[in-house]
Parts: C-alpha cells; sequence; structure tokens
C-alpha cells in the first residue's frame, strides 16, 4: 500500500461523504435561513418554529434521496473492495 494509494480512497471518501451529505445539509440550511428571515420580519422568536421546518424537509429530503443515496454508498464499497482485492494481488 501506497501514500498515493491512501490519498486516493481518502480522496473517494471525502467526495463520497460531500456527495451523500451536501443535499441534506442543504435543504436544512435553507429552510433554516428562510425561518430565520421570517422570524427577523415578524418578530416571533418561538424555537419550535426553527426545528419543525428543519426536521420535516431533512425527513423529506431523506425520504427522496435515499435510493440515491444508497447506489452513492453501493458504488463506493464496491470500488473500496476492488482496491483490497487488487493489493491482496501484488506480491
Amino acid at each position: 500500500m501506497t501514500v498515493d494509494f491512501v490519498l486516493y480512497i481518502s480522496k473517494e471518501t471525502l467526495k463520497t461523504t460531500v456527495y451523500v451529505l451536501a443535499p441534506i445539509l442543504g435543504a436544512g440550511l435553507t429552510v433554516g435561513l428562510l425561518v430565520g428571515i421570517f422570524q427577523a420580519v415578524t418578530s416571533i422568536q418561538e424555537m419550535t418554529l426553527t426545528f419543525i421546518p428543519k426536521i420535516t424537509v431533512v425527513g423529506l429530503i431523506l425520504m427522496i434521496l435515499t435510493p440515491w443515496f444508497l447506489d452513492v454508498l453501493i458504488s463506493f464499497t464496491q470500488e473500496i473492495f476492488n482496491q483490497i482485492a487488487t493489493i491482496g494481488v501484488q506480491p
């Protein structure tokens, strides 16, 4: 196992993590920003007003994008196992 291989696996791991988490975090951030603007405009400072929309949108994103998440994670896992098999063959 070389340094280049470790860097490649690390890069692929981080890239896969960003692909899977970006839609969830982006939706939560967007909804939080919109609710924050709404609260600032209306002077409503209710804590549940920020929590309930965010958890609802994140749940919907998870339900809608779960097949895509699984496809990305399965592809990544297969690539890791293929790389492990390749390392095992080398002397």
